[in-house]
C-alpha cells in the first residue's frame, strides 16, 4: 500500500517531483526521463509509470526555459520508439503464453485482453492510437508482436505514434503548463487527462464484458491490409 500511495503522489504531483529531479540532477534529468518513458512503453509490467502527465510536465518546464524543448523531443521520442520496439520483440517471442499467466502485483492479464480487443477493432492503427491510451499504450506493441504484425508496418505506426504523442504532449505542456490555473490544480489536470485518455479502452472493456463471446484471442494474424 505504501508503494501505491507513493506512486499516486508521483503521478498527481509529477510537476513537483520533476522539478526536484531537475534541481538535484540537472542534465541527467534527460536520461531519467528517457528511462521512464522507455520502461512505460517497453515492459508490460510497468504500465503504471506516468506517461502523458510526465510529458506534459516536462513540456511545462521547457516553457520556463529550464529544459530544452528540442532535446526533450528527440530524447523522449527515441525512448518511445525503442520502448515499443522492445515490447514488440517480446510479444513475438513469448506470444500467447503470457495471457495464461495468473494475475500478480506486476501483471494483470485483463489489461492484455482489453488491449487485444482494441487491436482487433482498429488493426495496425492501434499502434498509433494506443499512444494516447494509458495501459493500452504499454500492451499494444506486445500484442502486435504476438499477432505477427509485419515489422516494417509496425515501425511506421510506431514512429508516427511516438512523434505525435511526444510532440503533442510536450507542446501542450509548453503552451498551457504554466498557466496559473494549471499550476495551481495540476493534480486535477492530470486526472482529467487520464480520464479522457482511458475512455476508448474503457469502452472496449465494457463491450466485451457484455458480449464475452466476442472477446478475441491474443494471436490474430495482421496483414498489410489492416493498415487502413
Amino acid at each position: 500500500m505504501e508503494f501505491v500511495a507513493w506512486l499516486a503522489d508521483v503521478c498527481l504531483h509529477v510537476d513537483k517531483h520533476l522539478g526536484a529531479v531537475i534541481a538535484a540532477h540537472g542534465p541527467v534529468t534527460y536520461a531519467l526521463l528517457f528511462l521512464v518513458v522507455f520502461l512505460e512503453t517497453g515492459l508490460v509490467v510497468t504500465p503504471f509509470l506516468p506517461g502523458d502527465s510526465l510529458l506534459f510536465a516536462a513540456g511545462s518546464f521547457a516553457g520556463l526555459g529550464v529544459l530544452d524543448p528540442g532535446a526533450l523531443f528527440i530524447v523522449l521520442a527515441t525512448a518511445a520508439i525503442l520502448g515499443d520496439t522492445v515490447n514488440y520483440a517480446m510479444g513475438s517471442y513469448l506470444g500467447a503464453k503470457v495471457e495464461q499467466r495468473p494475475r500478480t502485483r506486476w501483471f494483470n492479464p485483463e489489461h492484455l485482453r482489453t488491449t487485444t480487443a482494441f487491436f482487433e477493432r482498429h488493426g495496425a492503427k492501434t499502434i498509433l492510437l494506443a499512444r494516447f491510451v494509458p495501459i493500452v499504450r504499454t500492451f499494444a506493441p506486445f500484442v502486435a508482436g504476438a499477432a505477427r504484425m509485419p515489422y516494417r508496418q509496425f515501425l511506421v505506426y510506431n514512429v508516427a505514434g511516438a512523434v505525435v504523442w511526444v510532440g503533442g504532449c510536450l507542446l501542450a505542456g509548453y503552451v498551457f503548463g504554466n498557466l496559473p490555473f494549471v499550476k495551481d490544480h495540476f493534480g486535477l489536470v492530470v486526472l482529467g487527462i487520464v480520464f479522457v485518455s482511458l475512455l476508448p479502452a474503457g469502452a472496449e472493456f465494457l463491450k466485451h464484458r457484455r458480449c464475452p463471446r466476442l472477446a478475441p484471442s491474443v494471436s490474430p494474424r495482421v496483414t498489410s491490409t489492416d493498415a487502413g
